[in-house]
């Protein structure tokens, strides 16, 4: 990974410290304060990769496509059964935002889109992980033609079909509690609210 340089930040060591699943680096590196003295400063970054994340939203009957699947850092950190109710998500893999959102679309949930409308992109947990998440809309109908979805190899992934009312009490109860569903269900309510 090439870290950037600027005038404030010079990088002066890059180590990997796990290569398992993703890859854990420790960066030493020198930092100018703001009160002009320089500090040398130690931090670990988690790099996945970036991704990308959708909500679907059928505007004839106000309804979106979630999915419900096994997260395991989430059951260890209190979540009882470590199920988490999410927006459609998926990694790029080296594609464009929005061909990796369209493929993560079909595998997750079934739906074979064509239109997605970029809304945002935003650093998720920039403490500690280099993510950035690229998020999108799109319109669903009874009519969008429909594979199997589910997910792939291990992947265990329930469809579930909300109204957005329902979608927000479920948030509001703290039955849905991931960041970017949150985020998007958010957005699309405010964007309704605007259209009135």
């Amino acid at each position: 990974m090439l870290a950037e340089q600027s005038e404030r930040v010079e990088i002066t060591e890059e180590k990997i410290l796990s290569d398992n699943w993703y890859t854990l680096r420790r960066f030493t590196f020198n930092y100018l304060g703001k009160n002009g003295e320089w500090t040398t400063q130690q931090r670990e970054a988690y790099d996945r990769g970036n991704g990308a994340t959708i909500l679907l939203h059928n505007p004839k009957t106000d309804t979106v496509i979630l999915t419900r699947q096994f997260r395991l850092p989430t059951f260890v950190n209190g979540n009882p059964t470590g199920m988490l109710i999410e927006a459609c998500a998926g990694l790029l893999d080296d594609e464009d935002p929005e061909d990796a959102i369209r493929r993560e679309t079909e595998e997750e949930t079934g739906y074979r889109i064509q239109s997605v409308e970029k809304v945002m992109e935003a650093y998720m947990s920039p403490g500690s992980v280099t993510e950035k998440l690229f998020f999108f809309l799109a319109e669903y109908t009874a009519d969008t033609e429909r594979t199997y979805g589910g997910g792939i190899d291990e992947e265990e992934i329930d469809i579930l079909e909300l109204s957005v009312r329902q979608a927000m009490a479920m948030m509001e109860r703290g039955e849905i509690m991931d960041g970017k569903t949150i985020m998007l269900l958010q957005y699309l309510r405010l964007k309704q609210l605007s259209a009135k």
